[in-house]
């Protein structure tokens, strides 16, 4: 009995890791800009950085790195219960959104926060902790299609936030301008990559990982110089900000484990969709926001909750699985 205590005392280690080192971060961003050594410009640069540069870069490596166009023809077939819970989970929170009269300027950023998730800087890490090495591809299959997801109908409804007054449809030529980001373009271009056999040079490849490594330590930085902005009291579990973690933390997974009925998958690949559509925000949200001149405190200030909160939700869906 001690021994199973002890184990699963150190899978809890295992898996809160990665939330932990992520608050540690954010903490120096904090505390840098306490010490007057990052400001406004600092936070512009690095969402810039996040978007056009750094986590494109990682895209291509990790892609590239863990694909091969035997292995993404294989575990395609395992796309559809991540993009069909996505998918529904987004109407949730459209209906959501306008029953619970969430405030339009940043609508589209709680939209995005209640549909997807951060399922590869804490998602990885906590699945590894978990299951171990063999379910480092079906996590993977849940980043595939939280990535077009997140580049595309998510980043739509964030934009919307910032053109309150224009937002046009989601098909209009403006709304395809914004679509057509780096980072969306680069995953179409990594994938035709694989499938076509496209073998990148390696210095290209390493290249893009060191790059790409910039991403979490930025986004980072990025949420403790805007939280240093931001009265501490505006920390705070309001009415919409339950609803948010309802959302991300109850909703989500619930309608994969409702899917996972329908579409029958290995049990390991239904454990890690469950565990990867439990994560917090994507970490770059706030970053987002900001290109966009949307609401990007709040963005930050949920991502911040979230994440919080997912020291406590990761332990109860260990306990669950």
């Amino acid at each position: 009995m001690v021994k199973g205590i002890s184990d699963m005392l150190h899978t809890f280690l295992h898996a809160t890791q990665g939330v932990f080192t992520i608050m540690i971060m954010v903490a120096t961003g904090w505390v840098l800009a306490h010490i007057g050594w990052m400001g406004e410009n600092e936070s512009t640069l690095f969402s810039k950085l996040i978007l056009k540069i750094s986590f494109p870069c990682y895209m291509l490596w990790n892609l590239m790195s863990n694909f091969d166009r035997y292995e993404l023809k294989k575990l395609s077939s395992g796309l559809i219960v991540p993009f069909a819970s996505m998918l529904a989970a987004y109407f949730f929170s459209v209906a959501i959104s306008k029953l619970a009269k969430i405030p339009s300027e940043h609508r589209g950023v709680f939209r995005s926060i209640f549909f997807t998730s951060n399922t590869i800087f804490i998602g990885l890490p906590v699945n590894l902790a978990l299951f171990g090495e063999e379910s480092t591809p079906y996590a993977l299959i849940y980043y595939i299609a939280n990535t077009c997801l997140f580049w595309t109908l998510a980043n739509y409804e964030i934009s919307k936030d910032g053109n309150s007054r224009s937002p046009g449809g989601i098909l209009s030529l403006r709304t395809l301008k914004q679509l057509i980001n780096p980072p969306i373009c680069v995953f179409v271009l990594t994938v035709l990559f694989i499938l076509t056999g496209v073998q990148l040079p390696i210095f290209i490849t390493s290249s893009c990982r060191y790059i790409g490594e910039l991403t979490t330590p930025l986004a980072m930085f990025f949420i403790g110089i805007v939280l240093h902005s931001i009265p501490l009291k505006k920390l705070r579990l309001n009415r919409e900000m339950v609803i948010l973690l309802l959302g991300r933390f109850i909703i989500s997974p619930l309608l994969v484990v409702a899917l996972e009925q329908i579409f029958i998958l290995p049990p390991l690949m239904a454990k890690v969709f469950i565990i990867q559509s439990a994560m917090p925000a994507v970490t770059s949200t706030g970053a987002i926001a900001k290109q966009y001149g949307s609401d990007y405190e709040y963005a930050t200030i949920a991502t911040a909750i979230t994440t919080l909160c997912s020291i406590i939700v990761i332990p109860v869906y260990m306990l669950l699985l």
